[in-house]
């Protein structure tokens, strides 16, 4: 793939179950006794996946305790954050997020957890730079100029996909197509995986990824 000189950055950080940070340890057992599950709310193959399996490895050793990452991919990260939510505040449920918690109660008109009550910020992970790609092969793109000379030329022929609604891939292509006054038609998807499987199949023209 060609890369095109266009970059965001964008947090990625893990938060769990709210007033576990504020909650008393059982004096009969040391924490962790039994495996945690880390939910990732993108598919795999992704940044978010990746950045929690990695991590996870380290973790599962540092810990002495299995770290079993699960994807709860849907609706740009609601339907895992929905699930964690729920989860006992025990520690044994983490979550990895991204810009979502804090853009989602404003894309979304009703949400079925809140944000800031039903978690517990942890620890900042990682700082992912978002940058526009194309298919080499297919799209004979090699600069933003191209790419905006060919958006203007033929609007709204264009697409680019995200990993979802809100998720920061959607809000960087968003925020291009305003700068640039350009039309490029979205194509969301359950994650950044499925994604870039599209646009190296030639199925969508660009990417933040």
């Amino acid at each position: 793939m060609s890369l095109l000189q266009w970059s965001a950055r964008v947090p990625a950080a893990l938060a769990l179950s709210a007033s576990l940070l504020f909650a008393a340890a059982p004096a009969h057992a040391a924490y962790p006794d039994h495996p945690i599950r880390w939910v990732v709310p993108f598919p795999a193959g992704g940044a978010m996946d990746n950045i929690a399996r990695t991590l996870g490895e380290e973790m599962s050793r540092t810990l002495g305790q299995a770290i079993v990452v699960e994807n709860r991919p849907g609706a740009g990260g609601n339907i895992g954050a929905e699930m964690v939510a729920r989860a006992p505040a025990d520690g044994y449920t983490l979550i990895i997020v991204a810009n979502g918690m804090a853009v989602n109660p404003a894309l979304y008109g009703k949400l079925s957890y809140d944000p800031v009550k039903d978690f517990a910020p942890v620890s900042l992970l990682a700082v992912v730079p978002n940058v526009l790609v194309a298919n080499k092969a297919k799209n004979p793109a090699r600069t933003v100029a191209d790419v905006i000379a060919a958006a203007k030329a033929k609007p709204g022929k264009y697409t680019y996909a995200s990993a979802g609604n809100g998720t920061s891939i959607h809000l960087a292509g968003e925020l291009f197509t305003s700068m640039a006054h350009v039309d490029l038609l979205h194509i969301p998807y359950k994650g950044s995986g499925p994604a870039m499987t599209d646009l190296l199949g030639g199925q969508v023209d660009y990417m933040f990824d």
